[in-house]
């Protein structure tokens, strides 16, 4: 009698084990599981510049971001202002991936048409490569080239509703320009430089309000 009790009791604590063990690997999410967000931002919408993003889960606090931005104007208030951008951009989360503070380090390349802020008057230009007055004046001319840019960032990202997301970033960085330096209306060049004039400066390049979209 004493060893069918036995029996029975090993049989029901084996079968009580054998439920908890699938109870949990049910109730315990895949480590392989990663987020994907596709994401916008809603700061640039008002002024007709497109910036537009996916972001993939790499590990539990690391992600990796590429975005590209895109302002089509020709002439936004009296300036100059095409820009072609697209970034690349690693982020770390203090808490988890797609939630609260992160920091990241980020590398761009973009290509533009643009008048530079400090040709927005009506100054006359310098030549810098040799130093005299110019017959034109700076809101006579623009610019045309490319840059790389590399920097750091910081934000906040928070939950909206289901599948749904608000990230708030900012960032800055060096900007190495390479640029030709055109009269508006002729095309011609204002400067008396060999090829390409070449620039470097410490510029908030990145910021705004994206809201994102969970794929899977």
């Amino acid at each position: 009698m004493k060893h069918k009790f036995f029996i029975a009791a090993v049989s029901l604590f084996s079968i009580i084990n054998i439920n908890a063990q699938e109870t949990q690997t049910t109730e315990v999410k895949p480590e392989s599981e990663k987020k994907v967000y596709i994401k916008g931002n809603a700061l640039f919408i008002p002024i007709g510049v497109v910036n537009v993003g996916i972001e993939y889960q790499i590990s539990k606090k690391i992600t990796l971001q590429g975005d590209i931005l895109v302002s089509p104007w020709k002439s936004f208030a009296g300036h100059e202002a095409q820009i072609y951008m697209g970034t690349v951009e690693g982020r770390y989360y203090f808490k988890e991936a797609f939630a609260g503070w992160h920091v990241g380090a980020n590398i761009s390349f973009g290509t533009y048409i643009l008048q530079k802020p400090n040709y927005w008057n009506d100054n006359v230009y310098v030549d810098a490569q040799i130093g005299t007055p110019s017959k034109y004046i700076n809101s006579q001319l623009y610019q045309k080239g490319y840059s790389f840019l590399f920097g750091i960032e910081g934000g906040y990202q928070f939950r909206l509703a289901e599948n749904w997301n608000m990230d708030i970033f900012a960032g800055i960085g060096s900007s190495q320009d390479f640029y030709k330096g055109y009269v508006r209306g002729t095309g011609e060049r204002y400067d008396s430089a060999d090829g390409y004039n070449r620039s470097g400066e410490i510029i908030p390049y990145r910021g705004g309000l994206m809201i994102s979209y969970r794929l899977k």
